[in-house]
C-alpha cells in the first residue's frame, strides 16, 4: 500500500484536503454535453495497482493541442469496470467530475476489486464513449506470488523518433509498467533541431497550457495510447517534465557555466508549479500525488504479494543543487558530507521500508544512475554530475544501510541516460573486491538520441575502467523484468531504428540475479 512519507500533521492535512477536494460539487456543471469533436482523443490509462483497486484516467480534450478545447465548466463523466472486454459483467460503475481547474482530467480511484486479476474499463461523457482499457490488480497483501512481470521504460523524445517500442510493450504479458520519467521534453531537440523525425508544435514551454499541449501531443501517439490501454502504469518524473537538469528549487539556468543569466528560485517555482500540475493532470495517479504549489508527494510504495516491494522514488524534488553546476569536471563540492539526492524525509522513509519489508525482492524504481560511472584517468576522473555520482555521500549512506541492515535482493531500476547498462552496486566502488549489495538495471530510451548503435568507443572505455559495470548497449527500447522467488531476470528489448515507424523487436541481451546473491550474470 502507498505510505505517506510526511509527518502525521502533514498526512492529516493532506488527507483532509483530498477529502474536501473529492466532495466539492460545483454549481456550474455542463449537463448533457454535446462535443464538436470526439472528447476522448487522448485515450485512457490506469495506474498504481493495489490488490483491491486501481486508478482509472482519461481527459476530455476535443481540441488536444489547443488547451483541450473545453469550456470552463465541469463535466460529469461516467465510468464502469467489467470482468470482460464486452462489458457483459460490469462489477463497478460511477461518475466523476472533469474539472476545468485540472484540464478536465479524470482520476477515478476504484476500489473493492478482486486481487491479481484483469479488468476492463471505459468512460462516457454525454453520448460519447471512450476507448476500452485493460488493467490488472496486484496480488493480495502477503499472498504467495509465483511471478511478477513488468517493464521499465521512459525517455520518449517525440522529435527523436517513432514510439514503436510502446506498441511492443502493449503486446507484452505484464503486471505493470514503471515509467521512470522524461514522458515529455520541454524543448526542441537542441542537437539537431533542423531535421527532426517529428516536429513539435512549439519551442521551450513555460505555462500550464504549454505543458498541457505538450502532453497532448505525446498522448495523441497511437502506440503510446495502446501501451496505456493495455497495462497499468506506475509513473514518476525526471527532469524534462519540468526543465532539463533541474534540482530541487533550482533551474538548469541558475547562473552556472553556459547560463550566465540566472533564473532565481522564486521564479523557477512558478514554472515548476505549472509543470507539476500538468504532469498530475496527464498521469493515472492518486490524489495523494496532487501537487500543493511546488510540493508534491511523488514517492510511494506498492507491494505485489510477498514477491516484489516496489519503492517508487523521486530523485528530483528534494536533492541539493548540483555541485560544480555547469562544469564538465568534478569539483571538491562533489565530496561534501551530508549531500542529499532523496532529501532527508524520503531517505528515512525508504530505509524504514527496506528494513521492515517482507517481500523477496526490493525494487528501487527511480530515475538517475546510482552506480559509479567515472571516465578519464586518475586522479582527474570525470563524473556525470546530474546522477548519484554527484551525491556520493548520499549514495554511501544508502548502500551502507543496505549492507548493515542485511537488506536482501536489492534491485535498482534506472533510466535517464538513453542507453542500457547493467552493473553491481558496491559497498566501496573504489575497491572492486568490496561487497556487492545490489544490482542496477538501466533501461535505454524509447526514442531519445535517435536510432543509436550497438556500442560507442566512449562507453566501451567507461566499461573497461569500471569493473562493476557488466553491459552497455545504445539501441532504443525498454527492459522486461521477470521476478520469481528464485531469481530476477532482465531482458533488454530493442528496436533497430526509431527514425521510421514499424521497427521489429529484438532481445539484445538477458541477465539474471539469483535470490540471495546480488551478483549479475548473463542468462
Amino acid at each position: 500500500m502507498p505510505i505517506s512519507p510526511f509527518s502525521r500533521r502533514g498526512f492529516i492535512a493532506g488527507s483532509a484536503a483530498a477529502a474536501a477536494f473529492a466532495m466539492i460539487h460545483p454549481a456550474r456543471v455542463w449537463a448533457d454535453p454535446v462535443f464538436a469533436r470526439y472528447p476522448f482523443r487522448l485515450g485512457v490509462a490506469s495506474g498504481d495497482p493495489l490488490p483491491t483497486g486501481v486508478v482509472l484516467w482519461t481527459r476530455l480534450a476535443p481540441e488536444p493541442l489547443n488547451g483541450g478545447g473545453m469550456p470552463m465548466r465541469a463535466v460529469e463523466v461516467g465510468w464502469e469496470i467489467a470482468t470482460d472486454a464486452r462489458f457483459r459483467d460490469v462489477v463497478q460503475k460511477g461518475t466523476a467530475l472533469a474539472r476545468p481547474e485540472l484540464g478536465h482530467s479524470v482520476h477515478v480511484e476504484a476500489d473493492g476489486l478482486s486481487p491479481a486479476r484483469p479488468y476492463w474499463y471505459r468512460f462516457r461523457a454525454g453520448q460519447e464513449i471512450s476507448p476500452i482499457g485493460r488493467t490488472k490488480t496486484a496480488p493480495a497483501a502477503g499472498a504467495t506470488a509465483e511471478k511478477v512481470t513488468f517493464v521499465n521504460a521512459g525517455c520518449q523524445r517525440y522529435d527523436d523518433g517513432w514510439f514503436t517500442a510502446w506498441r511492443h510493450v502493449a503486446g507484452e504479458d505484464l503486471d505493470f509498467v514503471f515509467h521512470y520519467g522524461d514522458y515529455i521534453y520541454e524543448s526542441r531537440n537542441r542537437r539537431n533541431a533542423s531535421i527532426p523525425v517529428r516536429d513539435y508544435d512549439a519551442d521551450e514551454i513555460h505555462s500550464v497550457v504549454d505543458y498541457r499541449n505538450r502532453y497532448a501531443l505525446y498522448k495523441l501517439d497511437p502506440d503510446l495510447q495502446a501501451a496505456h490501454a493495455a497495462h497499468p502504469f506506475i509513473v514518476s518524473f525526471d527532469d524534462h517534465e519540468v526543465d532539463n537538469n533541474w534540482a530541487g528549487a533550482y533551474s538548469e539556468e541558475d547562473g552556472g557555466e553556459g547560463f550566465p543569466v540566472a533564473v532565481p528560485p522564486e521564479l523557477f517555482a512558478f514554472r515548476k508549479q505549472m509543470a507539476l500540475q500538468a504532469w498530475y493532470e496527464a498521469m493515472p495517479v492518486r490524489r495523494a500525488q496532487l501537487p500543493r504549489g511546488t510540493d508534491i508527494t511523488a514517492y510511494r510504495r506498492l507491494d505485489f504479494g510477498n514477491l516484489v516491494a516496489l519503492h517508487s522514488l523521486d530523485t528530483r524534488s528534494f536533492r541539493d543543487d548540483q555541485p560544480c553546476r555547469g562544469a564538465t569536471m568534478a569539483c571538491d563540492d562533489r565530496l561534501r558530507p551530508g549531500s542529499h539526492i532523496l532529501g532527508d524525509a524520503q531517505e528515512k522513509w525508504l530505509m524504514q521500508g527496506l528494513r521492515g519489508g517482507q517481500a523477496k525482492w526490493n525494487v528501487l524504481a527511480q530515475q538517475v544512475m546510482m552506480m559509479q560511472r567515472r571516465s578519464g584517468d586518475a586522479p582527474n576522473y570525470a563524473y556525470s554530475l546530474d546522477k548519484w555520482d554527484a551525491y556520493p555521500d548520499a549514495r554511501n549512506r544508502l548502500l551502507k544501510f543496505v549492507s548493515e541492515a542485511r537488506v536482501q535482493n536489492l534491485c535498482v531500476l534506472t533510466g535517464d541516460v538513453h542507453n542500457a547498462w547493467v552493473g553491481e552496486l558496491k559497498a566501496d566502488f573504489d575497491n572492486e573486491k568490496s561487497a556487492t549489495v545490489g544490482t542496477e538495471f538501466v533501461a535505454t530510451s524509447i526514442t531519445s538520441t535517435g536510432d543509436g548503435a550497438e556500442s560507442t568507443p566512449a562507453a566501451e572505455a567507461i566499461v573497461a575502467k569500471n569493473p562493476h559495470i557488466k553491459f552497455f548497449n545504445d539501441r532504443r527500447g525498454y527492459t522486461l523484468h521477470e521476478a520469481t522467488p528464485t531469481k530476477m531476470t532482465a531482458h533488454f528489448r530493442t528496436v533497430p531504428f526509431v527514425s521510421k515507424p514499424d521497427a521489429p523487436l529484438e532481445t539484445k541481451a538477458s541477465f539474471v540475479v539469483e535470490a540471495g546473491s546480488s551478483r549479475v550474470a548473463r542468462a
